[in-house]
């Protein structure tokens, strides 16, 4: 049975839940957050999420969530239905919630969800759809399921019952639990190269955009980024950072480097997102994930 791996001590509640041992090359967790109860300010109604190679179906089972534009084009915020389905995000997103709301979030790998249903990768990255947009009659049923499921452990035995025995039957050859996103990556390429007519390394490469709406070069650029930040939330707790000795630790060419890794994956300096996370509510997914 999954188990919550993660969760903040605030009046609210962000809880990183982990799927079944079976399941782990296809999801990469669970998230249900709730702000049910909580007194929070506007600015702490704000979620802000990092750049992901991930793709996954949102609900939100009380209250409201606007998806803010990313851009200066004067966009309205886009209010998010019920269910949602996301792609992977090249850059990084915030969310707002008017008042107190709940959701919950599969997280799915792309190639996972590509094998699973067929669906172009590649075509939904930075997009965020209505789940009936891109998803079959089945997978929305099993979804309104889980809209009136009535807990995160209610939610997360109707997902996996249902994905079980479609992973079972469409599990691509050579698939590993996902620990990280640095080991997917590597999986990945040693896939890519093995898989079908043809092992160049370009053919590698296609192979790898096929599946993941993304370049080999975008992955790994974001596991790099993904390490150094679990080694700073660690180191963080106990003082200051050294950046310069992370980024050379982590395969950075310098500081620089990964700082620009970095404002591309979060919008933000390393040492900006460090305090925020310890201090700003509305960056609590960086606390939980793991």
């Amino acid at each position: 049975m999954p188990e919550a791996i993660a969760a903040t001590a605030t009046p609210t509640r962000a809880t990183l839940i982990a799927p079944s041992p079976s399941l782990a090359a296809c999801v990469r967790a669970y998230v249900g957050r709730s702000t049910l109860g909580a007194d929070l300010q506007p600015l702490q109604r704000l979620n802000y999420y990092p750049a992901t190679p991930l793709c996954g179906l949102s609900w939100y089972s009380h209250g409201e969530c606007y998806l803010l534009p990313t851009g200066d084009d004067g966009a309205a915020p886009q209010l998010l239905p019920r269910m949602s389905f996301f792609g992977p995000q090249s850059q990084p997103t915030v969310s707002r919630n008017p008042g107190p709301a709940e959701g919950f979030m599969l997280m799915l790998m792309p190639d996972a969800l590509h094998a699973l249903t067929g669906v172009d990768v590649g075509a939904l990255v930075d997009r965020s759809l209505p789940l009936h947009q891109v998803l079959d009659a089945d997978w929305c049923a099993m979804a309104e399921a889980v809209l009136q499921a009535d807990d995160d452990a209610a939610r997360v035995r109707l997902i996996e019952a249902f994905i079980a025995p479609r992973w079972q039957a469409a599990r691509q050859l050579g698939a590993v639990p996902v620990r990280s996103y640095q080991d997917w990556a590597q999986g990945l390429a040693v896939r890519a190269l093995a898989s079908g007519v043809g092992q160049s390394l370009r053919q590698a490469k296609r192979r790898i955009k096929a599946w993941t709406g993304q370049t080999l070069r975008q992955l790994q650029g974001r596991s790099r980024a993904e390490a150094v930040f679990f080694q700073a939330r660690e180191a963080g707790a106990a003082g200051a950072v050294d950046w310069a000795d992370l980024a050379a630790g982590s395969g950075y060419a310098d500081q620089s480097h990964f700082c620009r890794e970095a404002r591309r994956v979060t919008g933000m300096s390393p040492e900006v997102l460090r305090r925020r996370m310890q201090e700003d509510e509305s960056f609590w997914i960086y606390r939980i994930w793991g």
